[in-house]
């Protein structure tokens, strides 16, 4: 066994201990914190399989952007633990054969039959002058252009959709026009009033 799969299965396990313990653990910020934790291995595998872009893009952009944002979220909201855990011991024999169903389909599709070194040998080693993200880019614009463009469309959609949901009038909220507060000059808002003194007599 070489320093390679030593270094594979080292993540591995670390990669798989994190995502037991995003949905096994009660607390959603030690969820977050295991799922950062498994962002970073799966970034780790990635560089032993040369994909250097897609680790760097997966640190940068969930560890470093979304990860935050929801850690961000989850510590600002107050999350009631006890409405959480209701229901739990109702729906584990059901979450119990759902999990089984999954690691049974995962033993099967990537078990030894479809995927080892046989079958799926190691990347070939290249020059130095590589570019891993110019081959990403080459496959990606020329082979799966247009399942490109369809998923970008999708989010495009999808960004639409959110931003008609959150614009939408509601008659319980109170809604200003943001032109309306720019037109608005001094005349309109203040008035003065001009009182005669008055002398106190005392």
């Amino acid at each position: 066994m070489g320093v390679e799969e030593i270094v594979f299965y080292f993540f591995a396990a670390i990669l798989v201990f994190a995502a037991g313990m995003v949905v096994t653990v009660r607390n959603p910020v030690f969820a977050a914190l295991f799922l950062v934790l498994a962002f970073f291995t799966s970034a780790g595998i990635w560089i032993l399989l040369d994909a250097e872009f897609l680790a760097l893009t997966l640190v940068l952009v969930y560890v470093g952007a979304v990860m935050v944002l929801f850690l961000f979220v989850v510590m600002m909201l107050d999350i009631n633990l006890t409405v959480i855990k209701e229901g739990f011991a109702r729906y584990l024999p059901v979450g119990l054969l759902v999990a089984i169903l999954m690691a049974a389909q995962l033993a099967v599709i990537v078990g030894p039959t479809h995927f080892g070194l046989d079958k799926m040998p190691s990347p070939e080693k290249h020059a130095a002058d590589y570019s891993n993200t110019k081959e990403l880019g080459s496959v990606l614009y020329t082979d799966y252009l247009y399942s490109f463009e369809i998923a970008a469309v999708i989010l495009v959609v999808a960004i639409i959709a959110a931003i008609a949901l959150t614009l939408r009038k509601r008659r319980e909220s109170e809604f200003m026009r943001p032109e309306e507060q720019v037109r608005v000059k001094r005349q309109d808002r203040v008035r003065l009033v001009k009182m005669p003194s008055e002398k106190n007599n005392d």
